[in-house]
Parts: C-alpha cells; sequence; structure tokens
C-alpha cells in the first residue's frame, strides 16, 4: 500500500516539516554524496551516523572494527577493547544518535521517508505547534535509534535515516486522527483507508521485515511506540486543540468526533465516483 493523500486539514504551515524534508534532501545530494556510494560517501556516514557499537562503548569505531564490518562483511564486529586507535577518535558518537536521522542509504530510502513526513507530519505539526513538534521529532527520533540499540548493541553498520522519527509522528497520528482518510494506491486502484487501519497494518508489517533486508525495523517499532504513548498522553490534556470547524457527521474522524468545533464537511460526505471507502 502506497499512501498519496491525507484528508486532515491544518491550521498552521508545516515550516519545520518542510524544512526537515529539504534538509535531508540537500544532505543527501550534499555533503553525504547520495548519488556516488564509494569510499567517501562512506566516510560521511562513519562519521555522523549512530553506530549501535559506538553507542556500547562510547568510543569510535576502530580501524580494525571497520575494516571486518566493510571488508569482511561482519556486521556485529564490535571489540570493545578500549586500546585501538580509531580514524574518527574526533566524533561524539551520541550526537550521531540525532544527526543520524538526516541521512539516507539511497535514493528510494530517501523519497519514501520525505513522502510519508509530508503525508503525516503537517498534522502532527499542526496539533503541538513549530516548537513542540520540534522536540517530539528529535526525541522520537532518538528513542527510535535506542530501540535499534537494544535488540543489536554490537552492530558496527551506521544508523541512518529519518523513519524513527517519522514513525514517532505516525504513532501520534493513529492515537490522534484515526479515522482520517488515508488516500491509498492498493492495487493500482485508488482507496480512502482510515488511518488507524493503514497504520495498523504498517506497524505490524515491521515484525515481518527480513532479517537480511538492511531495514532497521526495531527503529520503526520504537519509534511509533513512542509516538504512540505520546500521542496517549497528550491527547486528552486539551494541549494543542485543534481550531477547525467540527464535523456532526457520525463517522467521526478524530478522536474528539470531528476536526475540532462546528459543521465542517466530513470527507467521506463528498461524493467520490474514483475511490472506495474503507
Amino acid at each position: 500500500m502506497i499512501p498519496f493523500k491525507d484528508e486532515n486539514p491544518t491550521t498552521r504551515t508545516p515550516f519545520l516539516t518542510v524544512g526537515i524534508m529539504i534538509a535531508c534532501v540537500l544532505i543527501y545530494f550534499g555533503p553525504q554524496q547520495g548519488l556516488n556510494p564509494d569510499a567517501e560517501s562512506l566516510d560521511f556516514n562513519l562519521e555522523y551516523a549512530a553506530i549501535p557499537c559506538e553507542l556500547k562503548t562510547g568510543d569510535a569505531l576502530s580501524q580494525a572494527e571497520i575494516e571486518a564490518t566493510f571488508g569482511e562483511g561482519q556486521s556485529a564486529a564490535c571489540l570493545d577493547d578500549g586500546v585501538a586507535t580509531s580514524p574518527y577518535a574526533e566524533k561524539n558518537v551520541y550526537l550521531g544518535a540525532l544527526t543520524s536521522m538526516f541521512l539516507h542509504g539511497s535514493i528510494m530510502h530517501l523519497l519514501g521517508n520525505v513522502w510519508f513526513l509530508w503525508i503525516f507530519g503537517n498534522n502532527i505539526e499542526d496539533r503541538l505547534g513549530h516548537a513542540a513538534f520540534a522536540l517530539f521529532y528529535l526525541v522520537g527520533g532518538v528513542a527510535a535509534t535506542f530501540a535499534h540499540f537494544a535488540v543489536q548493541p554490537s552492530s558496527t553498520i551506521p544508523v541512518v535515516g529519518a523513519s524513527g522519527a517519522i514513525a514517532a509522528i505516525m504513532g501520534a497520528y493513529v492515537l490522534w486522527f484515526p479515522n482520517a482518510p488515508i488516500r491509498t494506491f492498493v492495487f493500482f486502484m485508488l482507496r480512502d483507508i482510515s488511518a488507524k487501519w493503514f497504520l495498523g497494518f504498517w506497524f505490524v508489517g515491521q515484525f515481518f521485515t527480513g532479517a537480511n533486508s538492511g531495514v532497521a525495523w526495531m527503529a520503526h517499532v520504537g519509534g511509533f511506540v513512542f509516538g504512540a504513548l505520546v500521542g496517549l498522553i497528550v491527547r486528552d490534556t486539551g494541549f494543542g486543540e485543534r481550531k477547525l470547524n467540527r464535523s456532526d457527521n457520525p463517522l467521526e474522524w478524530d478522536y474528539s468526533g470531528g476536526a475540532g468545533r462546528g459543521p465542517l464537511p466530513h470527507p467521506f460526505e463528498r461524493a467520490r465516483g474514483d475511490v472506495s471507502d474503507f
């Protein structure tokens, strides 16, 4: 299933959502040299990405660990001897948990993350406000990284991508807008699927990710759970309550019964000959 758009109006311009998207694109095509996956690109990732082994030892990967990982194909070559020298000795390994969420492993990885961020991020920024959204995004990404670390603490493979932070956004979205229609490509057809079903299917699907896929699926799970917990805590506090008009239609599409207060037409009320409701 590929999401096309959501029918979920906002009242704020999503400056941060767009800014994060632009930053990821510029970094990928700029200093990360994403279109030239050579030694320089690997060097950039080793210097700025989060690496579980480094979080475990507190030190950057040694030359021996790098050679074992990328020369011999050992994905868990963490030596933890405390004496080997590293070509990245000045690296702040914990800061890598932040910088890694702006790096990507391929152009498809980048495009997928940017697209999901655009669809779901603007509504979370709209609900939280710009400053709170920035904090939520960064903490969600870090939480996702440490979820991956918890299951693979000896991994020497760099963890890159905004997927964990975006998963946190999706976790909050499903709590705040469970019935928002997500227009989705399913078997080459467009269907409107409620967010709770689309995101629920996506979440469950993470547990079926292949072991050799190279996808840090536990980061996705950790980010989603973090976002859902924050969403649950915030949901009933009234913080960031939306100002849009509320629909009286029984097919409510957010947790409060509509988009806010007043007679906003429900998206499902509009006749669509080209899609089916689900």
